[in-house]
């Protein structure tokens, strides 16, 4: 989608598709019913067509958009049929919850690719470096030379993004939308790591069209392609904004 901007530079939000006030929509209501019947097979045959569908809206192919499959907190017995039915992306929020239960699928499956999407902390940067494909969440500067020294040490180089704390919460992970910029070159020019694209979470119960859009413009001013953005109740917005990759749990896997 193209961002329509004011002569400042800001979005123009009022051109943007939105949430309704309270957060709830369609799309909402719609996943609670999802939720509420069928198997992990069927609410994924339906996250698929949804998605084939949000991008066909928005004039791009299926294929431009990654579905992370996020299985916090799921069991090794409940991510196996995902598997089986051609999924191969998980995201996980936890280090040690991830070294719990997926060497054992990656032993059963090939092909696994395993993305850190919960916050990390610098004594845990070498187990991420080691055994996640992607890191979603770098978001400050000891983060940044943390990974940079392990990745030195290992030569094992995932793909990096840097997340951005579009609404600004104090409790939230996230580089602020203001500093993003600065750290983005910093990650580059100081530390020498290779920032493939951006991560963001919406502030719940905010409209989330501008928190994606907001994203998408900071990464098209410093050259990014990738966008990991929107989760089971607004994917589609986040798909129509110009989403790369989608993280989606309690649509595929049910209530946690």
């Amino acid at each position: 989608m193209l961002l329509s901007c004011k002569r400042d530079g800001t979005i123009d939000l009022n051109n943007l598709p939105r949430l309704a006030p309270n957060g709830k929509s369609k799309r909402a209501k719609a996943l609670q019913r999802q939720l509420a019947s069928g198997t992990a097979l069927d609410r994924l045959a339906q996250v698929r067509a949804r998605i084939a569908r949000a991008a066909r809206d928005a004039g791009r192919l299926a294929q431009e958009v990654s579905l992370v499959c996020a299985s916090k907190s799921f069991a090794p017995e409940e991510i196996g049929p995902v598997i089986e039915a051609g999924e191969r992306v998980f995201g996980e929020n936890r280090i040690q919850e991830a070294l719990g239960k997926w060497p054992r699928l990656k032993e059963t499956y090939a092909g696994i690719e395993l993305h850190l999407i919960g916050p990390l902390q610098s004594n845990k940067t070498h187990q991420a470096i080691s055994f996640f494909d992607v890191i979603e969440t770098i978001d400050r500067d000891k983060i940044a030379k943390c990974l940079a020294q392990e990745i030195q040490k290992t030569s094992h180089q995932p793909k990096l993004f840097v997340q951005v704390n579009t609404g600004a919460e104090p409790q939230k992970s996230g580089v602020l939308p203001q500093e993003a910029d600065r750290f983005i070159d910093a990650c580059r020019k100081t530390y020498g790591l290779s920032i493939s694209g951006l991560m963001c979470i919406p502030p719940l119960g905010e409209p989330a069209s501008p928190h994606f859009a907001l994203l998408n413009l900071i990464a098209t001013r410093n050259g990014l392609r990738e966008l990991s953005m929107g989760m089971s109740d607004d994917f589609e917005l986040a798909i129509e904004l110009g989403a790369t990759s989608v993280r989606i749990g309690s649509a595929i896997f049910g209530a946690r």
